[in-house]
């Protein structure tokens, strides 16, 4: 259910700056209190929660190609007009198109098992034939770089290395790369097969996939990826001196370069005095085929969507535009995003600045900037106004958006992080059991109110963040 709220009727005298103070200095008192009425607006309602149950229940898994992909592009346009959107498109491009095959995978020697296993994305099959060969481990990518050429001669290469569970995540950098690359790079030796560890922090006998790239002028090989579980126990069998063989029948379809038209969702709330100045907020429209992408990233659809529907409900429309991009193909390589910024390139002086959701489940406990020097003040200022929801300031200046958004900072966009709680995020991520369920409802309001919050300060601020 929609329901207007008028911030602004009681309200009156939003922020007015001048070049000679910083908005810390100009904070009225009824400024603090619309923000703390858009605040406590979005911690005492559903909605976002709403969106999400909404996409994941209508739509479902949307990985790009599919008809579901294309579905969620007309609910996302559809969604946005909804919630009071003034301006909703779509542009359009092209990204390369992979469907997933069936798989059938196991341990055949010495001591024949089935394992829980996912391709990875973009993965080639076996043309119904069956791979079977000898398994030869590696504690991480760089072990399986140094190994002598041709060492991997008709062999099956297999990367043991398990991720880290953290806060911010950062154990996810150190797993992701032989999802990457291993396939190359065991290609690379003579390995007619690649198996890695699942990039995930659970115990549950899940696969999680994840896009990998294969390198130019190295032969392709399949290439799986195996449940925690089920890495454990050929880890087992590996101790036991006898030879472990493993077969992977893997019947993908044949796409041979073909591509599939892609779409950015985009939805403005347009700004009351500067409507070209644009302050961005991300997420990802598309997801894996396996869950529902209910964290990933419904989460970020849900906030953004919710954000823009809170200023869209304003009596008085902030100064700024304020707009959501639900990228497209971002799984398969940020495809949407970069293509939003060769389509922006001559605007972008005009985007204010951007945030991005595209991690964690728990709740926002750090604010992470990218602005200029000039304008740290005001986002210190704007900071205390988070504190009370456990956010701090980080000591860094350096941020340039998560994932897509991170194309729009590389072109000249500034940007805040909101670092999440993402202990648990690594447990769903890429998996059948990215599904609704998992979302954090108390994490999820807090989050979103803080989202609304800074749309409103970034709309109706004034302060320029690139001076």
């Amino acid at each position: 259910m929609l329901i207007p709220f008028p911030l602004k009727s009681a309200l009156a005298g939003l922020l007015v700056l001048t070049t000679s103070v910083t908005w810390a200095d100009e904070l009225a008192s009824e400024t603090k209190q619309q923000i703390q009425t858009i605040k406590d607006k979005a911690l005492n309602d559903d909605l976002s929660f709403e969106i999400i149950e909404s996409l994941t229940t209508e739509v479902g898994p949307r990985m790009v190609g599919t008809p579901a992909e294309k579905a969620s592009v007309k609910w996302a346009v559809n969604k946005m007009k909804a919630l009071g959107f003034d301006k909703v498109w779509t542009e359009e491009s092209e990204a390369t198109l992979w469907e997933r095959g069936t798989l059938d995978a196991q341990i055949t020697a010495p001591y024949p098992q089935k394992v829980k296993a996912l391709a990875l994305g973009n993965s080639v099959g076996t043309g119904g034939e069956t791979v079977s060969a000898e398994v030869v481990a590696f504690d991480n990518l760089e072990a399986l770089k140094a190994a002598p050429a041709d060492s991997l001669d008709n062999k099956i290469a297999f990367v043991t290395y398990q991720m880290e569970r953290h806060r911010d995540g950062h154990g996810y950098g150190k797993a992701v790369g032989a999802r990457v690359s291993g396939a190359s790079e065991a290609a690379k030796k003579g390995a007619v097969g690649f198996i890695m560890r699942s990039v995930g922090t659970d115990t549950n006998r899940f696969a999680h996939t994840g896009v990998q790239m294969y390198q130019d002028d190295v032969k392709k090989i399949p290439a799986i990826a195996l449940s925690n579980p089920d890495a454990d126990l050929m880890e087992a069998m590996l101790t036991r001196d006898e030879p472990v063989t493993f077969s992977i029948t893997m019947d993908n379809a044949d796409t041979k370069g073909k591509t599939t038209t892609i779409a950015n969702v985009i939805g403005e709330v347009t700004g009351s005095t500067y409507p070209d100045q644009v302050v961005t907020l991300g997420a990802h429209l598309d997801s894996w085929d396996v869950g529902t992408g209910a964290v990933d990233d419904g989460i970020g659809v849900g906030i953004t969507l919710a954000a823009g529907h809170y200023l869209s409900q304003l009596e008085e429309r902030p100064e700024r535009t304020l707009r959501v991009i639900l990228f497209a193909a971002e799984e398969i390589g940020l495809h949407g995003a970069k293509d939003y910024v060769k389509k922006h390139r001559d605007e972008m002086d005009n985007h204010v600045i951007g945030a991005e959701w595209d991690f964690g489940n728990g709740k926002i406990y750090e604010l992470a900037p990218g602005v200029s020097q000039q304008a740290l003040d005001d986002m210190r200022a704007f900071a205390q106004l988070l504190a009370p929801l456990g956010v701090e300031m980080a000591s860094t200046n350096n941020a340039k958006g998560q994932s897509d958004m991170s194309a729009l900072g590389n072109a000249g966009q500034p940007a805040v992080n909101f670092n999440p709680d993402g202990s648990d995020y690594f447990d769903f991520h890429h998996t059948e059991n990215d599904t609704l369920d998992k979302v954090d409802k108390a994490a999820l309001k807090t989050n979103t109110a803080i989202y609304s919050m800074f749309a409103l300060f970034a709309t109706d601020s004034g302060v320029d963040f690139r001076k």
